[in-house]
């Protein structure tokens, strides 16, 4: 057995990592449009909206919890970008994390087909289509509503995404509010559960390109065909280019309007640096004192100095490490990001 982990382990840290967004942004996935896949076919009898909106932000927490240790669980193109953007993450990187996000995505549609066929055909009457009352496309991807236009849904996903973005780089900002440890997932789950609660119903609040595009692509080689690109007046480019950009703006607004403004960190260092004045003032007046007495009170002082001085050295180191600490952490979920 060993044997086998060992020939199946794999060494190359990018390879873990992109099995890592694979893996995240599958469950994701499987929780999100699962649950629209049995909201639908069930014809609102077992589930609605709210329960989609409650799949996805679990999806997204146990996504993200399954991955944040390897890759960051970004799950998301638009995170990827911003992680770029902030120089914590190569840009090699970023085409290759896409890839696997997009596969993820595309693998997890697959399996919630496969496991809802039967319901799905029974719904449509064996007709898979991307129109009409019987449609079912939009178990998959995403759709804009009958009365939206290109241009507000441009808009709708850019301002979906930023919010998202100013809420995960918050949540990793060490100098601000940084997430408790260990609750960065679910704090990142109620992010999306409150931008679907709040910005879905136009067009289904995708804010991420890899969520819609991988199982759209499943969608048009599974049996709806083309027809899955030219729905929505060719709407599928809006949920792939509008969140890129809302994660442009999203980092910029975090990054010009509070992280840019943290005040320099100050404390410890100043400290010890009195306190090892204070002692050498000491030291001076007892070697200066006449006679032996001066002496002795001398090295008096310049033990007890010495310890004082240990004593501080000690709490600078354990106040630096806490500090790297902190910041490890925060900059782990950020550079890892660990969404969406």
């Amino acid at each position: 057995m060993d044997k086998v982990k060992e020939l199946l382990r794999v060494r190359n840290a990018l390879v873990r990592e992109c099995f890592a967004e694979f893996l995240g942004i599958y469950i994701l996935i499987i929780f999100g449009c699962g649950a629209v896949a049995q909201v639908t076919t069930s014809s609102l009898t077992r589930g609605e909206y709210l329960s989609i909106n409650l799949a996805f932000a679990f999806g997204v927490t146990f996504g993200v919890h399954v991955s944040r240790g390897v890759s960051g669980a970004h799950l998301n193109p638009a995170v990827s970008l911003a992680m770029c953007l902030l120089g914590r993450l190569p840009w090699r990187k970023l085409p290759v994390y896409a890839l696997f996000q997009l596969l993820g995505a595309f693998v997890g549609a697959a399996t919630v087909y496969a496991q809802y066929r039967d319901a799905i055909m029974q719904y449509s009457g064996g007709n898979l289509t991307a129109t009409g009352p019987l449609e079912t496309a939009s178990i998959f991807a995403t759709y804009p509503a009958p009365y939206l236009s290109i241009f507000n849904g441009f808009v709708d996903q850019v301002i979906g995404t930023a919010s998202l973005l100013v809420c995960v780089l918050a949540l990793g900002d060490s100098q601000n509010s940084p997430a408790p440890k260990g609750l960065e997932p679910v704090l990142v789950g109620m992010s999306v559960l409150v931008i679907g609660l709040a910005m879905g119903s136009n067009c289904g609040y995708a804010i991420n390109p890899a969520r819609d595009l991988g199982p759209r692509l499943f969608t048009c080689v599974g049996g709806w065909g083309v027809e899955v690109f030219s729905a929505g007046r060719h709407w599928w480019w809006v949920p792939l280019l509008g969140p890129m950009v809302g994660s442009l703006l999203g980092t910029a607004v975090y990054c010009l309007l509070i992280e840019l403004h943290h005040p320099a960190q100050e404390g410890a260092p100043e400290d010890c640096q009195t306190v090892q004045n204070k002692y050498a003032i000491e030291l001076e007046e007892g070697t200066s004192k006449p006679g032996g007495g001066g002496a002795k009170d001398g090295e008096q002082g310049e033990g007890e100095g010495e310890r004082e001085r240990e004593e501080c050295t000690m709490k600078r180191l354990q106040s630096l490490r806490n500090s790297l600490k902190e910041e490890a952490d925060a900059k782990s979920f950020q550079e890892r990001l660990q969404w969406g």
